[in-house]
């Protein structure tokens, strides 16, 4: 069971729900959100009815939820939630594509993406200062270099920044650079420790999906996050690993309308890691939001052939603004805007 507070809920009020939920022999995990509070039931709920919270000062709801994943679930939460970032809200009517190059290299080349990201439309720029990759040989990132490297680029353009965090050291380095989007990659979808202390700081957090990751152990992960009073989460799909070795990744498109149906929170496709070829990107784009996507993760890279990780993926400037086009009229088609 979940009790949902109101917004102007006093710690006393709090206080007499946990008492309550302690006198029936249940402990209480206590999740204080930026607009709610909500406190979850721990322990053998059967002996708990709604009716029992409902009348207490304080509280909005009282739900019994069956599945593990109690703050993230729709059951516990009807309504789409909005992110918002910087003013750009993220899973409304509008769908915002993510945008920039796999990794930071030099200051001239995000100077680039950062021109060529806003001119295509895109309100939102990614980019990687800090790279988890396979083999222990290859280019690692910039690091806090890059950090520096990525905000005066996308400064001068406006744009709220997306990188990922991979070691949970460097996460008061994140918000001394006031990172807007902290990404969480899908090989630490499940580094619960991590999870856990970005769920108590106030920032958007995209939550990829890990590559051999279930529906509900990715719904779990969130809910890590989420326990931690942290509601600002994005689920991102991009593509799970299978037999086939054609491409890089299967982009699971039944995920989207399944996630929409689990979860209040938006869900993105990042289509340039499920394919991993730039030329399957547009197709995948394209899949993603007619599925109902909120948005993509999309790499773009000035010059594709001279990038320094995943170069077979990037998108050039041009294919970038011909697929915002494109997007569009199936945004419209929908009933929303790009």
């Amino acid at each position: 069971m979940i009790i949902v507070m109101n917004k102007d809920v006093t710690d006393d009020q709090i206080s007499v729900v946990v008492k309550k939920l302690k006198d029936a022999g249940l402990d209480a995990n206590i999740s204080r959100g930026i607009e709610r509070t909500v406190i979850g039931a721990i322990g053998d709920e059967r002996k708990l009815t709604e009716e029992m919270f409902t009348p207490l000062p304080g509280v909005e709801s009282a739900m019994h939820i069956v599945k593990q994943y109690k703050i993230v679930s729709r059951e516990s939460h009807p309504e789409n939630t909005v992110i918002d970032i910087g003013g750009i809200q993220l899973g409304g009517k509008q769908i915002q594509i993510i945008a920039g190059p796999c990794s930071v290299e030099t200051q001239q080349q995000m100077d680039l993406s950062a021109q060529y990201v806003s001119e295509a439309g895109c309100r939102l720029m990614r980019g990687g200062a800090f790279k988890p990759r396979t083999s222990p040989y290859t280019f690692q990132g910039k690091g806090v270099e890059g950090l520096d490297m990525f905000r005066q680029a996308a400064s001068k353009f406006k744009l709220p920044i997306v990188t990922e965090l991979m070691d949970v050291r460097m996460l008061d380095t994140f918000l001394e650079n006031d990172v807007d989007v902290i990404q969480i990659g899908t090989r630490n979808m499940q580094n619960f420790d991590l999870l856990k202390e970005v769920g108590r700081i106030n920032k958007p957090v995209i939550l990829k999906r890990g590559m051999s990751a279930t529906i509900s152990e990715w719904l779990m992960a969130a809910e890590y996050i989420a326990a931690g009073g942290n509601h600002n989460i994005i689920f991102c799909e991009r593509g799970i690993r299978t037999f086939e070795t054609y491409y890089r990744n299967v982009l699971d498109v039944t995920a989207i309308p399944v996630m929409k149906k689990e979860t209040h929170l938006p869900i993105i496709v990042d289509p340039s890691h499920a394919g991993g070829k730039a030329w399957m990107v547009a197709a995948l784009s394209q899949a993603a939001i007619a599925a109902g996507a909120d948005g993509l993760l999309v790499e773009m890279h000035p010059n594709p052939s001279e990038a320094w990780c995943d170069a077979d993926q990037a998108l050039t400037p041009q294919e970038l603004k011909k697929l915002m086009g494109v997007l569009g009229g199936i945004a419209t088609a929908i009933g929303r805007t790009l």
